[in-house]
């Protein structure tokens, strides 16, 4: 079931509601690679999904955490959730977030240098929980898309779009259906813009 940020928890949907959001101030707010990993289980292990980096056990997360994620975290990060899942062992979040593109950028765009453009994307993250801490972490973005919008891929020539589709997350107003359109026969056939 999605919960909206009004819903009632069980204590221990609660309980790791807590540690999660005690996780991510740490990541975020005090960046503070210690009390992030004090959140984790021993064995805890993060996957940002599209470009396959993370790592497999405290020692490996600490590094990761230490010399790519929380140390290169833009100054201008900002979030919006959209939803929230909470289940018996797990958290979903499903959230849009904006930055400037200002410095290197390792766990998100490896090899690309700072281009100084604004980016928004949808996320999804996928909290494991075991024994009352993180287990794990899968991270999943819309990779394409941010490609777009830093001018890295084609979006007019790739069945892609850029900012929209973040946008269209939280503005019901952004046009669905254009790529299919873009796409379609010359003949004109096609679904209608919702």
């Amino acid at each position: 079931m999605t919960q909206s940020p009004e819903t009632e928890y069980t204590p221990a949907q609660q309980a790791m509601l807590d540690v999660w959001q005690r996780h991510v101030y740490a990541e975020f707010v005090t960046r503070n690679v210690e009390d992030a990993l004090a959140t984790m289980t021993e064995d805890a292990y993060i996957n940002n999904v599209p470009v396959m980096a993370g790592g497999v056990g405290k020692p490996a997360v600490r590094e990761f955490y230490g010399r790519y994620f929380v140390a290169q975290i833009p100054p201008d990060i900002e979030s919006t959730m959209i939803s929230r899942t909470i289940g018996q062992d797990r958290i979903v979040e499903e959230s849009i977030f904006r930055f400037t593109h200002s410095l290197t950028l390792d766990w998100f765009l490896p090899g690309v240098p700072p281009t100084g453009k604004h980016i928004e994307f949808t996320a999804v993250a996928v909290v494991q929980f075991r024994d009352g801490k993180i287990a794990h972490e899968h991270l999943y973005w819309d990779q394409a898309s941010v490609l777009v919008q830093l001018g890295l891929i084609d979006g007019d020539q790739l069945p892609t779009a850029g900012v929209e589709v973040a946008r269209r997350m939280l503005d019901p107003g952004v046009p669905m259906n254009t790529l299919i359109r873009r796409g379609a026969p010359a003949s004109g056939e096609g679904p209608a813009s919702e």
